[in-house]
Order: C-alpha cells, then structure tokens, then sequence
C-alpha cells in the first residue's frame, strides 16, 4: 500500500513529545480517521537517556517503570535531609523501553505512519508543507519539536542556562547501593564556585547510575564529567573496583526564551523546541504529559492546540529563579538546601508539577527570603 504524501496530522520528531502526543491521539476514538505521521531522522533504537519523575498512583507509566523509589535524600555541604516521598513515587524510565513500547502501539493503529527521514523546512501557507531530504509531505496541521533556529541567535537575549550532564552506570561486585533511596542532589563535591551536584539511581545493591550535573552558562569537556564522576565514586561512595557498563550524556535548557512566539494556528512547537522543559529545573517527562493532554482537548474543540499551554505566575517564578542562578550561580546549593530542609517534599513537588495553592507558594517564597532574590524578584517584575 502506497503511503500518502498529506496528512491530517505531522509530528515532527518521535522522542519524548512527539511519541506522547500520538500515543493521546491514537488512544481517543474520535481521531481513528484521522492520519498522522511522525518524520524523525533515527529509528529510535537505542537507549539515549533515562528519564525521572515523580508522581502518585495509580500511573499509566507502571509497566515502563526501570525503578522506583520512596525515599530520597538532598545532601549539601552542611547537612544531609532525608525526605520520605509518599504518596509520591520517584520512578526512572529508560528510553529505548519507551521507545519501543510506543512505536508497538502506533504500529497497531493503521492511520498512523513512521516516516524515517530528516525535515529540512516547514512552510505554514493554506495547508502546512513540510519538506524532508527526499520528500514533500502536506499536512492541515504541523506538531514541531525542533528547537527554533532563532534561540541559538536570541537567546542571549533572554535569561538562560544549561543543564548540562554525563553519567555512568555501574556494576559492583558486592553490594554497596542501598536501592530503597535515590540522592538527588549531592552538593559536596563541586567543581569551582559553581553550581555542580552529583546525582544517584541505585537501580539495585550492585548497580547505580552516577551523574554529575551542571546548572551553568557554559559547558565542559567530556573528560571534565569523567574526572568527578571517579572523585565520587571513590571518595563519597568508597567504592574501589566496579565496572562501567553505560554512558549517558545530555543538555537541556534552562530558560525564560519565548517559545510561544512560534505557535500559530497551524503550527504547534512541542517539547524542547515548545518550551516544554520547566525553566527553573529542566524537568519535562511529566510536564509533556500534562501538555499534551491540553492539546488533545483543543483539538477536540476544535480549538488552536497551544491555546492554555502555560501558566502565567508559575513562568515568573522560574524566571526568578533562573536569574538568581545566573547572576549568583554559586547560591545553587543554597536555593536547593533551602527548597527541601524548609518545606515539605510534597509541596515542593505540587510546586514543581505547578499544581501548588498560593499558599504554598508564599511559603517557598518565604523560605528563599534573601537580598539576591529580592533583587531578582523587583528586575522580573
């Protein structure tokens, strides 16, 4: 059967985003007529990154779950606070499991295609044009993942930061991790007067995923990860012999960029390239989820897909945030320190999933009261 060159629906890249919103529209009956393409350069086969979240039961992503974990701990130079998560649950996810769970599912659905090529240009005219090495596709509407070639230019122009990171899976001979408890955040190893933390997922006694994490303008070299992943395993974890037997490395931005501005009524950007990644703490497993689901309710009323995307007062917030990082970068382990020992998980967890009351949020405000974010409070107003 020949495939079609128009469609209903192109889906410009099938990672995170693109696979979540066709795996939404090929759940909903009302969309069974409607046909759908996700156009990506890979197949998607290996497993590229691993993603972590928080979040109660009952969950859909149940049988993707790596593993999970109720206890968590936020360690920093001057003290170490152990946080019991109920009724949350911090889970990991690995993407090659995803990945292959989704395109399972949409290979089920005949309207829906996987077109293995690389999108060179999107043209929005009375229908959408969207051109690839080889090919022309049209569609009545685009969802676009690529990160606009304008924020690379303009960014600097806005308040921005990466998270940037490499992390090793590890394998020990005797059992060291205790696999009940992910650290979060490490602050004591640091590299210069920056805000660098370790992170740690002990997917079972003898095997953890050890990560050195960046919240910075600029990034390192490779070896420069390699150096402090060792000094931690050594010197924080006493571990001596153990072998490597994955890699893992990535950035994501941190931002305040106004990604919006690319949305139209027939173009749709999505994830990273949507603004999709939480400015203050570049989580976005959990916020595409709930993005996604506001496009699918757009699309059954017929409304524009982006229309309610954000919130207002919670992209304030991170912009605070994200400026204090910026001008005081080494006040990291501070804000962090101060997040988790002065309230609670559960609320810095609503907070985070923006689902707080103002409330809580007055209390978290409160609990980071210092000249650096008054100042930052005054200049985002």
């Amino acid at each position: 059967m020949q495939r079609p060159t128009h469609f209903d629906y192109i889906i410009i890249g099938s990672g995170l985003a693109g696979l979540q919103l066709a795996l939404k529209i090929a759940s909903e009956t009302c969309f069974d007529q409607k046909t759908i393409a996700l156009i990506d350069p890979s197949d998607k086969s290996t497993n590229d990154k691993t993603w972590s979240f928080w979040e109660t039961e009952p969950s859909q992503w149940n049988a993707l779950t790596h593993k999970s974990w109720s206890k968590a701990a936020i360690i920093t130079s001057h003290k170490e606070t152990h946080l019991n998560l109920y009724p949350y649950t911090y889970r990991t996810i690995r993407a090659i499991d995803f990945y292959t769970q989704a395109r399972a599912q949409l290979n089920q659905k005949a309207n829906i295609h996987f077109i293995e090529e690389r999108v060179t240009s999107v043209i929005e005219d009375s229908q959408v044009t969207v051109k690839t090495v080889t090919n022309t596709f049209t569609a009545t509407h685009a969802f676009d993942s690529r990160v606009p070639e304008e924020f690379s230019i303009k960014s600097k122009h806005s308040i921005s930061i990466v998270q940037h990171f490499k992390g090793w899976v590890i394998k020990t001979e005797q059992d060291v991790f205790d696999d009940n408890k992910v650290i979060m955040m490490d602050y004591r190893l640091k590299d210069g007067n920056q805000t660098t933390f370790t992170y740690v997922l002990p997917f079972s006694k003898t095997e953890a995923l050890v990560e050195f994490t960046y919240f910075t303008e600029h990034t390192v070299e490779e070896q420069i990860y390699d150096t402090y992943i060792k000094e931690y395993i050594k010197d924080y974890l006493k571990i001596d012999s153990y072998s490597i037997i994955e890699t893992e490395a990535g950035q994501i931005p941190m931002t305040n960029y106004n990604f919006e501005q690319f949305n139209t009524s027939k173009i749709t950007k999505i994830g990273t390239g949507g603004g999709w990644v939480k400015g203050s703490t570049g989580y976005s497993f959990k916020h595409t989820e709930k993005k996604v689901a506001i496009i699918i309710e757009n699309l059954k009323a017929e409304r524009t897909p982006s229309i309610g995307l954000f919130r207002r007062k919670y992209k304030f917030y991170d912009t605070v945030f994200l400026k204090v990082l910026k001008d005081e970068n080494h006040k990291g382990e501070w804000i962090f320190e101060s997040f988790y020992a002065k309230n609670s998980v559960q609320t810095m967890f609503r907070f985070l999933d923006e689902e707080s009351t103002f409330g809580e949020e007055l209390k978290i405000m409160t609990s980071l009261f210092s000249w650096s974010f008054i100042k930052a409070f005054f200049k985002t107003l």
